[in-house]
């Protein structure tokens, strides 16, 4: 009897937690299909408005350009981030020395930085290098993943020591053990960098907003903030808006989820 009112208590937790969670998407997707002053008055239903606010999104603003701004910024931002951070991680986890353990968490105590205290010197760098208004300023800055070193690092100590003592004594060198061997093996980890850096990445919005300063260099996040800020804002399009910009994150998502799963089970094994 105390089994049965012990499950029946956590499939009530479980189901409160399942609807806390899934109801913002469900909002979000019925709040694209209605008119603003339905979304105002907490329209829980489905409309068919969906189509008119699509068609004013994209005839009354330049969509395809803030996307295409979006697109490169992530895409940039997560090639370079894993190749970056990998060879950190690998760094740490196959080379031993004195003060190895020392750097390593001086490396991981950056993570309590909070980006509100790197703003000005972010600015004041990427003025240097005179890249403010660039989308390569929003794209550099984001590059080093603090998290990613510790996820690459986590599963490069799993990795077989014999493959590389081996690769060694075949006269291999270290980069080419790395991007010729480890690397192509170590798949599902990348899978899963690939989606942490790019929903970071594309759902970045500190970044963008102190770098970029023009209409025509500005992200998907920026768009979306600009469009909820007016002084009469209409919610139909800002669901949509919404909408579009959780669709790349979950294709994404759930075109590597198999990987996404192997990578961090692998990490969390450590």
């Amino acid at each position: 009897m105390k089994r049965k009112i012990t499950y029946t208590f956590i499939y009530i937790i479980l189901t409160i937690a399942a609807f806390v969670s899934v109801f913002p998407f469900y909002w979000m997707i019925v709040g694209s299909t209605n008119q603003s002053i339905d979304v105002n008055k907490g329209k829980l239903t489905f409309g068919t408005h969906f189509l008119t606010n699509f068609k004013n999104l994209v005839n009354n603003y330049n969509l395809g350009e803030v996307l295409w701004n979006s697109f490169q910024v992530s895409f940039f931002v997560v090639i370079f981030s894993l190749i970056v951070s990998s060879m950190a991680g690998y760094g740490f986890a196959m080379y031993k020395s004195k003060g190895h353990n020392y750097i390593y968490g001086a490396v991981l105590l950056t993570m309590m930085i909070p980006f509100a205290a790197l703003m000005v010197p972010v600015f004041k760098l990427m003025t240097f290098f005179n890249l403010i208004d660039s989308l390569w300023g929003v794209i550099l800055p984001m590059i080093p993943s603090v998290f990613l070193i510790f996820f690459f690092r986590q599963n490069f100590q799993q990795y077989p020591k014999e493959i590389i003592m081996a690769a060694r004594v075949d006269g291999a060198s270290e980069l080419r053990i790395f991007f010729s061997i480890v690397m192509p093996s170590m798949k599902a980890t990348y899978a899963a960098g690939a989606i942490y850096s790019f929903l970071t990445s594309w759902n970045a919005y500190m970044q963008p907003l102190v770098i970029i300063q023009s209409q025509k260099k500005r992200t998907m996040a920026l768009f979306i903030a600009n469009l909820a800020s007016g002084y009469q804002p209409d919610f139909g399009l800002v669901m949509t808006a919404v909408v579009i910009a959780t669709l790349p994150t979950l294709i994404l998502f759930f075109t590597l989820q198999k990987h996404f799963v192997q990578g961090v089970l692998g990490s969390v094994k450590q």
